[in-house]
């Protein structure tokens, strides 16, 4: 095409587009280009404006590393992640939210019961619940793999003064689809501000605060993976979690408690807790993976 002009430029970057693209491919490519071009022409978008953004990207780049994703952020912080998260997890079961960058792989498979807090600062808090379908049956044997921060609103990847996998550990569920442990609150945080996402709170006045939350990830073969985060209900950053995580469903209560009798008879600490302890219920309901082939049977 000789005469691209503002009215041709996008079905020209289609048209030049290769035959044996994939279907796919090609067609998120075209819808991302047809906005992005829209996104230009709606707002007249100026050279000086269109440099100003090319610099943020260029920055994203630079301050990235090994350890920290500025792009990962930038999608969290425009609510781009937590739009995909929802997108693909329409459904009946427990809400999924974000993963977040503090993922720890590898973390020490612990029984029912497990205790996390260990020589942590805080008061105890005694965490339980169950795993279900979506018909309310026991999923026995589910992996539950679980992280958070400290008091500080540290993870131990970030903090030096915390032993490897401080506050987290996976575990599986009980025959009756239980899970349990002992830990501490976590703490609200903010999310780094020291490079251009920080710069696009700044511009917009928004706060860099997340709400404090326990990050878990729920699996079992033949239920869709779940990823999800459960926060406090009294937490004061609740309605403004700077990367969009909150749903409704995930909101839980620290309840207060100074009755020993009370606690679970299977801790690993036992009745030896601070009082007074808060105690979380929280349940996971996992929906069944229909693309999942059955195995076939020997004829």
């Amino acid at each position: 095409m000789k005469n691209v002009s503002i009215d041709t430029i996008t079905q020209a970057f289609v048209d030049y587009c290769s035959d044996d693209t994939d279907t796919r491919t090609m067609f998120v490519l075209q819808k991302m280009v047809e906005h992005l071009h829209a996104f230009a022409k709606e707002t007249q978008l100026t050279h000086a404006e269109w440099a100003r953004g090319l610099k943020f990207l260029t920055d994203a780049g630079k301050i990235s590393n090994d350890e920290r994703n500025e792009f990962v952020l930038i999608s969290d912080v425009t609510g781009l992640s937590s739009l995909v998260d929802m997108i693909g997890s329409q459904h009946e079961g427990t809400s999924s939210s974000v993963l977040g960058p503090f993922h720890s792989v590898g973390a020490p498979l612990l029984p029912v019961g497990a205790d996390l807090k260990k020589d942590n600062e805080g008061a105890t808090v005694v965490v339980e619940g169950f795993v279900k379908d979506t018909d309310g049956n026991a999923i026995s044997g589910a992996t539950i793999e679980l992280w958070q921060t400290a008091e500080n609103g540290l993870y131990y990847s970030q903090d030096g003064a915390q032993s490897d996998f401080n506050l987290c550990c996976s575990m599986h569920s009980n025959l009756e689809g239980r899970y349990a442990f002992t830990t501490v609150k976590p703490a609200p945080y903010m999310v780094p501000d020291d490079g251009p996402v920080g710069e696009l709170f700044r511009a917009t006045g928004r706060t860099p605060w997340r709400p404090s939350h326990l990050h878990f990830i729920v699996q079992k073969a033949g239920y869709k993976s779940l990823v999800t985060e459960v926060f406090a209900n009294e937490d004061p950053y609740l309605d403004a979690d700077a990367v969009f995580g909150v749903r409704e469903d995930l909101i839980m209560d620290y309840v207060e408690h100074s009755d020993l009798s009370a606690l679970p008879k299977d801790l690993e600490v036992g009745d030896k807790v601070t009082l007074p302890y808060f105690k979380v219920d929280f349940d996971f309901v996992l929906v069944s993976d229909n693309t999942i082939t059955p195995e076939r049977e020997d004829t």
